[in-house]
C-alpha cells in the first residue's frame, strides 16, 4: 500500500458510489476499511473531525469487559476478546498488552474476583495476551504503591489492551484512503436522496466552505454513533428514537497521584461500576461514569457530582488525596446505547451493536464499542452490499495490517504513535529545524507533529491538532489553551483560511475542571 497522506479533494465527490458512509469515528471509519478492502467504491463523510465525538473519549482499553462477564453476557466478552487480539496484532504502534491489579480487602472478595478473572482468561483462547494470578500483599504494595494498606489482604493481576483512540481513527482513516476510499472530515449530510421510496444518495455540506453536493450512492450507511436518530429521521421522519444515550466522564492526572506502570481496576463503587485507573502517556486516566442524558451535545459536559464521584473513589482506594484543582483535563463522551422499553438504567442496556436497515434501505448500526469496531464493520459491510446489489465479497480485515503498522517501536518513544511514519517526522525536522521547537515546554510534542497533522493527516483546525492529533487537550488542557495560538498560526502557514481560534478556546474551557 502506497503511503501517502489524506487528501482533501472535493472534485473526488462526482460520480455515483457502492457505499456512502455518514460518521467519522470508530465504527465508520471502520466500515471504511473493510469496505474498500473488499474493493468496493466507498465515500466517508464526517460533520466534524475523525472521532471528534465518543470515539476520542474512551477509557483508552482494547477489553472484553469485565463487568460485562458479571452481567452473564459471555457471547459480548468472548467476541471482545478475540477482537481485543486482532487489533493488538493489526496496529501495534498505537496499542500495548497493560496489566491491571485489582486489590481486594477479604478473602471471599479474592476468590471471587480471581474465578471470575480466570473465566475471562480462558474465553481468550489463542488470543490471550497474559495470566490472571493472585497477588500476596506485598506484591500489590509494589505494584501500587499508594494502595490503602488498611486491611489489604492481596489482590488479582489480569491483563488487557490499552490503545490511543483518536491516533487510531487517523491510522482507519488514512488506511481506507490507502485502499482507495474517499474519506472526508467537515463535510456534513444535510440530507438523503430518494429515488421512488429507496434511499440513493446524501446532501453534502462543506463546513469549510459552505459548498453543498449531491452524491449518488447504491448503499448508504448511517454509521453516527449517539446522532444515529437525526439521519434516521431524514429518512422516517417519524421513526421512534433508535439510542439512549449515556455519559462517561473520565479525569487525567499526573503520574505523581499514580506513580506505577499498572493499571488499577476498582471492581464495586457506591452504584455498582467498575472504575479504571489507566497509565497514559505520562498520565494517568480514571473513569469512567454511567449517567442517562437526554440532551445529545455534540460538546457535552460534565456533572459536578461526576467529578466528585471518581475523586471518592480513586482516594478511597488510594492514599493520592486528590482534589478538583489536580485535575488537569476532564473530558466527557456519550455512548449510544440501544433504547429498551424494559429499563431506565442505561448501565442495564446491551452494549452490543445492532443494525437496523429500513424500508428504504438506510442501514443504520449503532452500540458496541471501540474493541470490536472491525466485527461491527465486517457485519455492516455484509448489510449494505445487500442493499445495494454489489455483490457479495468476503471481509478481508482479519489480517489487515492499519497504516503506520511497524513491530520495531520503542514503545517510550515520543513519536511512537506515528509508527513507521516516525522517521519521515525526524526528517522533517532535520529538514526544518525550527520544527524540532516543543509546542509547550512541559510536553514532548513538536511543531514537526503540528505540520505533519495539517499536511498529511487533514487535520483543518486548531482542536483538530491538539484534541485528536496530539491529545494535548486530553492530557492538559491549560497546556492546550496555551499552546494554541502556535498551532493557529502554523495551522494560517498550512492551509490559510480566517482564523478558528475563539472556537478552539471555547472548546478548551470545557476540559478545565
Amino acid at each position: 500500500m502506497e503511503r501517502k497522506g489524506l487528501v482533501r479533494d472535493l472534485s473526488r465527490l462526482k460520480g455515483e458510489w457502492d457505499i456512502v458512509v455518514v460518521g467519522g469515528g470508530a465504527t465508520g471509519l471502520g466500515i471504511a476499511v473493510d469496505a474498500a478492502s473488499r474493493g468496493y467504491r466507498v465515500l466517508l463523510a464526517e460533520r466534524d473531525d475523525f472521532a471528534k465525538g465518543t470515539s476520542s473519549r474512551s477509557t483508552k482499553l482494547v477489553h472484553g469487559g469485565v463487568r460485562y462477564l458479571a452481567q452473564g453476557n459471555v457471547k459480548l466478552v468472548r467476541e471482545a476478546l478475540r477482537e481485543r487480539g486482532i487489533l493488538l496484532r493489526n496496529a501495534p504502534h498505537l496499542t500495548r498488552v497493560q496489566d491491571f491489579v485489582v486489590p481486594v480487602y477479604s478473602r471471599f472478595d479474592k476468590l471471587f474476583y480471581g474465578t471470575g478473572l480466570l473465566a475471562y482468561d480462558l474465553l481468550a483462547g489463542r488470543l490471550g495476551i497474559g495470566h490472571t494470578g493472585f497477588l500476596g500483599r506485598e506484591e500489590v504494595m509494589r505494584r501500587l504503591p499508594l494502595a490503602d494498606r488498611k486491611g489489604l489482604c492481596g489482590g488479582i493481576v489480569y491483563y488487557d489492551g490499552q490503545f490511543d483512540d483518536a491516533r487510531l481513527a487517523v491510522s482507519l482513516a488514512r488506511t481506507a484512503a490507502g485502499h482507495g476510499a474517499a474519506v472526508f472530515n467537515h463535510l456534513a449530510v444535510t440530507g438523503l436522496l430518494h429515488e421512488g421510496k429507496k434511499v440513493r444518495g446524501v446532501i453534502l455540506r462543506d463546513e469549510v466552505t459552505g459548498a453543498s453536493y449531491e452524491v449518488r450512492a447504491k448503499a448508504v450507511v448511517n454509521a453516527t454513533g449517539v446522532f444515529v436518530d437525526e439521519l434516521i429521521r431524514m429518512d422516517t421522519p417519524d421513526a421512534p428514537r433508535l439510542v439512549a444515550p449515556s455519559q462517561g466522564v473520565h479525569i487525567v492526572l499526573e503520574r505523581r497521584f499514580f506513580p506505577t506502570d499498572s493499571a488499577l481496576m476498582i471492581p464495586k463503587t457506591d452504584d455498582g461500576r467498575v472504575l479504571f485507573a489507566v497509565p497514559w502517556q505520562g498520565h494517568v486516566v480514571v473513569g469512567t461514569t454511567d449517567t442517562p442524558v437526554d440532551e445529545i451535545r455534540r460538546e457535552p459536559l460534565p456533572f459536578r457530582e461526576e467529578v466528585s464521584f471518581i475523586i471518592y473513589h480513586f482516594n478511597k482506594y488510594l492514599k493520592a488525596e486528590v482534589r478538583e484543582s489536580d485535575i488537569r483535563s476532564v473530558y466527557t463522551g456519550l455512548r449510544p446505547l440501544v433504547r429498551s422499553s424494559n429499563t431506565g438504567n442505561t448501565s442495564l442496556l446491551s452494549r452490543d451493536h445492532t443494525i437496523v436497515v429500513s424500508a428504504s434501505g438506510l442501514v443504520t448500526i449503532t452500540g458496541g464499542k471501540w474493541t470490536t469496531y472491525r466485527k461491527m464493520a465486517c457485519d455492516a459491510v455484509d448489510n449494505a452490499a445487500f442493499v445495494g446489489g454489489l455483490g457479495k465479497r468476503p471481509c478481508v480485515t482479519q489480517d489487515l495490517r492499519l497504516h503506520g503498522w511497524t513491530a520495531t517501536m520503542e514503545p517510550h518513544d515520543p513519536l511512537h504513535a506515528h509508527g513507521s511514519e516516525a522517521d519521515a517526522i525526524r526528517n522533517l525536522m532535520r529538514e526544518e529545524p525550527a520544527l524540532a521547537e516543543r509546542l509547550h515546554p512541559d510536553h514532548p510534542f513538536t511543531l514537526a507533529e503540528v505540520s505533519w497533522a495539517f499536511r498529511h493527516e487533514m487535520a483543518m483546525t486548531v482542536e483538530d491538532v491538539l484534541a485528536r492529533r496530539l491529545r494535548l487537550l486530553f492530557l492538559d488542557a491549560r497546556a492546550a489553551i496555551e499552546a494554541a495560538p502556535k498551532v493557529e498560526e502554523m495551522r494560517r502557514l498550512e492551509l490559510g483560511g480566517p482564523s478558528r481560534l475563539a472556537e478552539f478556546l471555547e472548546v478548551a474551557e470545557g476540559y478545565l475542571p
